[in-house]
C-alpha cells in the first residue's frame, strides 16, 4: 500500500509557549502558575523550570528556518496569556504582543500557516492569587477578555484559532482531593465536586473564548477546541466489541462525558452525571448554551488508548489490561496503541454524532531515550516506528471517508515536559539544553520525506 494522503492534507508540527519560550521575566511578562509550581521544591523532577527552556523567545527565527527546511505547511504554537495580559486582567502588554507579531510574520515569510492556541496550561499566577484560577467562574470572562485583546491585534494574519488545550490536564490533574496534584497550580480541594467545577469553568472559558474570537477577528477565521479525550478501542473489529467501545467512551474515561460531551453535544453525558451524583458540577442557566459553540474543526491530541471488549455485565463492556511486556515508550502511560488515532477520529463522527466536523490530529508523538552518537546524529528509530504505525491509522480514517484534515507532530523541539522537567524528550529536533544547539533527529528527516511526498514513507 502506498499510504498516499488526499491532496490538501496539512502536515505540521506543534509546540507550546511555556515548554519552549523561556524569557520568563522579559518584556513585561509576569509569572504563570507553572513558574511558581516548577520553582517549588519537589514539584518538578530535578527542580527543572521553564525559565529558559529552549530559549525560543530569542531563537524563533532559527527554529522557523528549521521548520521551513522540514517542509511543513503549518505550525501550531500557543500564546502566553502572561505575556499579553500579565496580571490576567486589565492592561495589555504590547511588548508581549510584539513577540507574537514577529513570530507570525516570520512564519508567513516562509509560507508556513500559523495555528494559534490561546491557552496551553500557563494561566497567570495573578489570577491564582486573586481568586484561585479555575476554581472561580470569574476566570471565564477574564479569559475571554484576553482572547479579545490578542485576536484584535493578531487576527489580520492568523486565521486559525484554538481556544484551549486539554482541559482535563489543567483541571483534573491540577486540583485533587487528599493529595498534591502533579500539575500547576497543584491545589488540594475538599471534594470531587470542586474538581469538576474547575473543568466546568474551563468549558465556560472555551465558549466565551469562541464568541470573543468571532467578535474580534478582522477577517473570516476558523475556531476550534483541542481535547485529549481517552480513546476506547474495540479489542476486535466486531459489532459487539465496537458497540462496547462506544458505550465505554463516556464513562470509562470519566472526563470524556464531562468535557468533550458538553462541548460537542451541549450536555453532560447522562451516564456520567448518574455516576457523579452529588459530585456533579453546578451548572447555571445558560451555561450549556455558552459551552456548546459551533466549531469549525476539532483538534485531537492522542498518544495512546485503552482496549475494551463486550461483556455480560451492567455496563456492557470491560477493559482489557495491558500485559507485562506490552510495547511502550519513555513515559509510564505511553503504551504503543496505533489504532487510538483511528478510533479517536471515528468516535467524533459516530459516538459523538458529529460526522461533518473536520478533525486535525493536533498532537501525536512519543518520548524516546534519545542521545547524540559519535557522528553527531540522533538515530531515534523507535520514534520513526511509532510515528509510522500511528500515521497508518490516520490514513485508514482518511480512506474510509472520515473528515481528517491534517496532522501535527508533537513536538518540533525537545522541551520542558511539565512535571518531568527536561528528562523526557518528545522532539523530532534534539535540543542540547546547555548550548541550545538544535540537531534534527532521524525522525525529522523521515517526517520531512512524508511531508514532501504527502504519504507515509
Amino acid at each position: 500500500m502506498s499510504y498516499q494522503f488526499p491532496s490538501g492534507f496539512q502536515w505540521g508540527v506543534a509546540t507550546s509557549a511555556y515548554q519552549i519560550e523561556g524569557a520568563a521575566k522579559e518584556d513585561g511578562r509576569k509569572p504563570s502558575v507553572w513558574d511558581k509550581f516548577s520553582a517549588t521544591r519537589g514539584r518538578v523532577l530535578r527542580g527543572d523550570t521553564g525559565a529558559i527552556a529552549c530559549d525560543h523567545y530569542h531563537r524563533y527565527r532559527e527554529d522557523i528556518q528549521l521548520m521551513a527546511e522540514l517542509g511543513v505547511q503549518a505550525y501550531r504554537f500557543s500564546i502566553s496569556w502572561c505575556r499579553i495580559v500579565p496580571d490576567g486582567r486589565g492592561a495589555v502588554n504590547e511588548a508581549g504582543v510584539d513577540f507574537y507579531q514577529r513570530l507570525i510574520d516570520c512564519l508567513l515569510e516562509y509560507g508556513i500557516t500559523p495555528y494559534a492556541t490561546l491557552f496551553h496550561w500557563d494561566s497567570p499566577q495573578a489570577l491564582e492569587d486573586r481568586y484561585g484560577s479555575w476554581r472561580s467562574r470569574e476566570i471565564a470572562q477574564d479569559f475571554a477578555d484576553y482572547v479579545s485583546a490578542i485576536v484584535t491585534r493578531l487576527g489580520d494574519r492568523v486565521r486559525h484559532w484554538m481556544t484551549i488545550n486539554e482541559i482535563v490536564c489543567f483541571t483534573h490533574m491540577s486540583y485533587a482531593v487528599g493529595r498534591t496534584p502533579q500539575h500547576a497550580p497543584g491545589t488540594k480541594v475538599r471534594t470531587q465536586k470542586e474538581v469538576w467545577q474547575t473543568s466546568h469553568h474551563a468549558l465556560l472559558a472555551h465558549g466565551l473564548g469562541c464568541q470573543a474570537i468571532r467578535a474580534s477577528s478582522p477577517q473570516p477565521c476558523s475556531v476550534a477546541l483541542v481535547d485529549n479525550f481517552g480513546v476506547t478501542i474495540p479489542l476486535t473489529d466486531t459489532p459487539d466489541d465496537i458497540e462496547a467501545a462506544k458505550k465505554a467512551f463516556a464513562i470509562h474515561h470519566m472526563s470524556n462525558g464531562g468535557i468533550i460531551y458538553p462541548a460537542l453535544t451541549g450536555s453532560y453525558s447522562p451516564a456520567l452525571l448518574e455516576q457523579l451524583g452529588k459530585d456533579a458540577p453546578n451548572v447555571q442557566d445558560g451555561d450549556l448554551e455558552i459551552i456548546h459553540q459551533p466549531l469549525d474543526f476539532l483538534g485531537l491530541n492522542i498518544y495512546t488508548g485503552n482496549y475494551v471488549r463486550a461483556a455480560n455485565n451492567a455496563q456492557g463492556y470491560e477493559s482489557v489490561n495491558f500485559p507485562k511486556g506490552y510495547p511502550a515508550l519513555h513515559m509510564p502511560w505511553l503504551q504503543v496503541v496505533p489504532d487510538s488515532l483511528y478510533w479517536g477520529i471515528r468516535h467524533v463522527s459516530e459516538t459523538l454524532n458529529c460526522p461533518e466536523l473536520p478533525i486535525f490530529i493536533t498532537e501525536n508523538g512519543c518520548a524516546a531515550q534519545d542521545s547524540v552518537n559519535a557522528t553527531g546524529e540522533v538515530m531515534d528509530l523507535d520514534r520513526i516506528f511509532y510515528l509510522r504505525e500511528y500515521l497508518q491509522t490516520v490514513h485508514r480514517a482518511a480512506t474510509e471517508g472520515y473528515p481528517i484534515m491534517g496532522y501535527f507532530a508533537w513536538s518540533f523541539l525537545d522541551n520542558f515536559e511539565w512535571s518531568w522537567g527536561y528528562d523526557r524528550r518528545f522532539g523530532i529536533t534534539y535540543v542540547d539544553y546547555r548550548t541550545q544547539k538544535r540537531i534534527p533527529k532521524a525522525s525529522y528527516h523521515w517526517y520531512a520525506e512524508c511531508v514532501r511526498q504527502n504519504r507515509i514513507v
